[in-house]
């Protein structure tokens, strides 16, 4: 991702100029001699040299998730501003710290990157539902399902990741608090998986699916449903439903309007990794988050709203180990339901 990012800034952002980028990773900086240093951009092995380089006024974090935070944190020390991939954090807590600086310096722009509020679809579907073409909202499905990697990555990421309710629903949590409000007050929390592909998985406490249940406090339903085995791709998919109607995006993936007719039937092709769907969403932030930093324009993107996908997904993910349905008040503190 931070490869991506790095071009993206490099060539497809006209307002930023891309001055330096590090990595710990010998054969990413291999890769950066080769795709960045040409163009002037000078190369570092550690974060901490990279901030005092000269010229510099913003970073974007694209690192492991473990150190997100440390390194945004960091960032904000030094004067930057920072983008952020998401999440802040696999902890509640650290992620909340990213704020508390923040919030100290008022004079910097602090993003978390959710790629989907970029999409134009999404952005499409969710200007239609403000306008109240589906009624009252009151049912969000949404589902972040990868392909299969048989080479055993996800057991050996899971280490880090935080929980596939962390790493692959975080994008759908963050959703629903955009489409019902971030003011969306969650009532409990209920959550099954398994482990069809990858039994190791559960060394880490994760699952290779897992299915979540949000209960806001105004009656409405958030249902999460994330994958790491989808044979043929990639598919993100999201239905918003109303009192007068539904929205959906991306029901049928496809990666574009072919369709293919052989001996075998008819069939399209679809995105195979979840950055084949949402490239542009990608470039778009890039651009808008330059502009926030170039004109002092408000950020797109709530960080508050960043730690609440978080608390969300940390609950969702408690709940898929211990087998336990999880109630929370309207101040968001957790309480014990009387069983009669």
């Amino acid at each position: 991702m931070g490869k991506r990012h790095a071009l993206n800034f490099l060539e497809r952002t006209p307002r930023a100029e891309l001055v330096a980028a590090s990595s710990p990773d010998l054969a990413e900086l291999e890769w950066a001699k080769t795709h960045l240093a040409p163009f002037g951009v000078k190369l570092y092995q550690n974060y901490d040299d990279m901030l005092k380089q000269e010229g510099l006024e913003a970073v974007v974090i694209a690192s492991a998730t473990s150190v997100h935070a440390e390194q945004a944190i960091k960032g904000m020390e030094a004067e930057k501003h920072v983008l952020c991939e998401k999440p802040l954090s696999t902890s509640v807590e650290i992620s909340q710290s990213v704020i508390d600086v923040a919030a100290k310096k008022p004079h910097l722009k602090v993003m978390c990157g959710f790629s989907r509020r970029f999409d134009a679809s999404y952005r499409d579907a969710e200007q239609k539902m403000k306008a109240g073409s589906i009624g009252v909202p009151s049912v969000l499905r949404s589902q972040t399902c990868d392909k299969l990697d048989p080479t055993g990555f996800f057991v050996a990421y899971a280490q880090f990741s935080g929980g596939i309710f962390v790493d692959c629903s975080i994008h759908d949590i963050d959703l629903t608090l955009w489409f019902f409000g971030a003011d969306s007050k969650v009532k409990s929390v209920s959550a099954v998986g398994n482990t069809a592909v990858e039994p190791d998985l559960r060394k880490h406490n994760d699952r290779d699916n897992a299915v979540g249940l949000v209960e806001f406090h105004d009656g409405r339903i958030a249902y999460f449903y994330a994958s790491r085995m989808m044979a043929a791709g990639q598919e993100d998919t999201t239905e918003i439903i109303g009192t007068r109607g539904k929205l959906t995006v991306n029901s049928q993936p496809a990666i574009n309007h072919v369709h293919i007719y052989d001996d075998t039937g008819v069939r399209r092709e679809i995105p195979q990794h979840y950055y084949d769907r949402f490239e542009y969403a990608f470039v778009t932030e890039a651009n808008e988050f330059t502009a926030a930093c170039l004109d002092n324009t408000p950020l797109p993107l709530d960080l508050e709203s960043a730690v609440k996908a978080v608390r969300i997904g940390s609950a969702l993910q408690e709940s898929l180990i211990t087998g336990k349905k999880m109630f929370f008040d309207l101040q968001g503190n957790r309480t014990e339901v009387a069983h009669l």
